[in-house]
């Protein structure tokens, strides 16, 4: 049995729930337990406006029977959205894959206080495509290249090169200069979920992260770095040149947390620079490179 599409609406790419046991009569009393933050008006004025349909695709009512395993898709929604005035470009477009530059502060896909400025919701609209997928994500901090599936027939094979360590990322970042080690060099570690929930950390145990560093310019106060992750663990980067002690310039969350929120920040210093892979289609080497710039001046 096939999986039930939810088409997009506005852009917007439809969040999906397996429906819970539970003693509810109708979805509708589900969706209310499930989601305690999202009051029940809220959700009846979802469903009175279409935007929770069934595994049919087809608008559910209120009365619309609880069933445990169906799968329903809902359209999150957030009142007074921040509006992210930075503009993304398309690098790349062809029946399987996307390539998309995304600036800082841009998030890759809905979470959050985000739902229409997204980078996934953006291209949707731009592109009319319903089954575009991003294959990887970098922060909403991070600028520079992210790739999308643009077709399910092939979807699983582009996902490999990721999985496979068959895809190879450049980073480029600025931070404080480490004079006492000698470059190249290899971070290897172990990364952790820490405190708070949304920051990773090194622990004891066996490595799952590695990332190689270069230094690519020398400034005074600060070095321009070549960071190539092996691995692609959360915040990766930013926790291996923390714990070097560089952590990348204007980072809110390493290695000390900061009000992330502050309007008078300026962006982290991270972009992802450029991909390089076979396409597993036809076997052709793809290379993209990002056109955004981090700071030029290092002094």
């Amino acid at each position: 049995m096939s999986r039930p599409r939810f088409p997009p609406q506005g852009g917007v790419p439809a969040s999906r729930l397996q429906l819970p046991p539970g003693p509810w009569r109708t979805v509708f009393d589900a969706l209310v337990a499930r989601f305690p933050q999202v009051d029940a008006s809220t959700w009846r004025n979802r469903i009175a406006r279409g935007k929770v349909l069934d595994a049919h695709g087809e608008p559910i009512t209120l009365e619309t029977p609880h069933r445990v395993g169906a799968e329903i898709g809902y359209y999150r929604e957030v009142v007074d959205e921040p509006v992210i005035d930075a503009v993304e470009r398309l690098l790349h477009v062809d029946d399987h894959l996307v390539v998309a530059d995304k600036p800082h502060g841009l998030p890759v896909a809905p979470t959050g206080a985000f739902v229409t400025q997204t980078l996934l919701t953006r291209l949707v609209a731009t592109l009319g495509n319903p089954d575009l997928v991003p294959l990887h994500r970098i922060d909403r901090g991070t600028a520079g290249l992210v790739l999308f599936s643009a077709s399910p027939s092939s979807r699983a094979r582009y996902q490999a090169l990721f999985r496979e360590s068959r895809i190879r990322k450049t980073y480029e970042a600025l931070a404080p200069p480490l004079p006492d080690l000698v470059f190249p060099l290899t971070r290897r570690s172990r990364i952790e979920r820490g405190d708070p929930f949304f920051r990773m950390c090194e622990t004891d145990g066996t490595p799952n992260s590695e990332t190689h560093i270069d230094v690519r310019q020398h400034g005074a106060k600060l070095w321009r770095y070549a960071l190539s992750p092996v691995s692609g663990r959360k915040h990766q980067l930013r926790v291996h040149m923390a714990a070097l002690g560089a952590p990348i310039l204007h980072d809110p969350w390493y290695p000390t947390l900061q009000d992330e929120a502050d309007e008078t920040r300026p962006p982290l210093q991270l972009l992802a620079r450029a991909l390089a892979f076979e396409d597993p289609l036809d076997g052709r080497l793809r290379r993209f490179e990002s056109g955004f710039l981090l700071m030029e001046a290092l002094d």
